[in-house]
C-alpha cells in the first residue's frame, strides 16, 4: 500500500490569490480573460440602439431590466476593426467604475469560452512590446494549457472617464468648468 504524500503548498498572501477565477473569451481568434468578480452576467447579442456622435468603439446601448447600458466593441476599443456579429457573439455585462462610482458596461465578444482557475503563479507580467493592444490594457499573461491568455485590466479598458473624454462628453464638461 502506498504511503500518503503530503505536498507542501507555498504560503500566498490574501492579495496574491484574491482573484483566481477568470472568464475567458475569444476576440479575433485570440483568447482573453477578465476577472470573474466584476462580471455581472452574459447575455445573447440582441437589438442595440445606436447613439449619434459616439466613438466607433461604442456599439450603442441596451435596455437591461430598465437600465440603459452602453455596449463597447472591444475589438474597436483596441484600435482594430469592429467585431463581426455571429451566432456565438455575446455581450458580457461588467461593473466598471472609478472614484467610487460604478456603471454597468456591456462588451461584445466573439464567443465566451469558460471560467478558468488561473493561480497567481501562472500569471506573467504584461509584455512591454509586441502586444496588439495598448500595454496598459493588459494586467498579465496567464498560462493555460501551454498557451497564453491575455488578461485584461478592466479598469483601464472600460475607464468610464476615458471613454467619456474620447466621446467628447468629458471635453465639453471640462471646458465649462475652466
Amino acid at each position: 500500500m502506498g504511503a500518503l504524500v503530503k505536498k507542501e503548498v507555498p504560503a500566498v498572501s490574501a492579495g496574491q490569490e484574491q482573484q483566481s477565477q477568470y472568464l475567458t473569451f475569444l476576440l479575433s481568434d485570440e483568447m482573453f480573460a477578465i476577472g470573474i468578480l466584476g462580471i455581472k452576467e452574459i447575455i445573447e447579442y440582441g437589438s442595440l440602439t445606436t447613439v449619434p456622435m459616439m466613438p466607433d468603439f461604442i456599439r450603442g446601448v441596451i435596455n437591461l431590466r430598465g437600465a440603459v447600458v452602453p455596449v463597447v466593441d472591444l475589438s474597436a476599443r483596441f484600435g482594430r476593426e469592429s467585431t463581426p456579429i455571429t451566432r456565438r457573439s455575446c455581450v458580457v455585462i461588467i461593473e466598471a467604475g472609478t472614484d467610487g462610482e460604478t456603471q454597468d458596461v456591456g462588451v461584445v465578444v466573439d464567443a465566451v469560452s469558460e471560467v478558468l482557475e488561473i493561480p497567481a503563479s501562472e500569471i506573467e507580467p504584461p509584455p512591454s512590446f509586441g502586444a496588439k493592444i495598448r500595454a496598459d490594457f493588459i494586467s498579465g499573461m496567464g498560462k493555460v494549457k501551454d498557451k497564453f491568455v491575455i488578461m485584461l485590466e478592466v479598469k483601464r479598458v472600460l475607464s468610464v472617464d476615458e471613454m467619456a473624454i474620447l466621446s467628447g462628453v468629458g471635453g465639453a464638461v471640462a471646458e465649462a468648468t475652466v
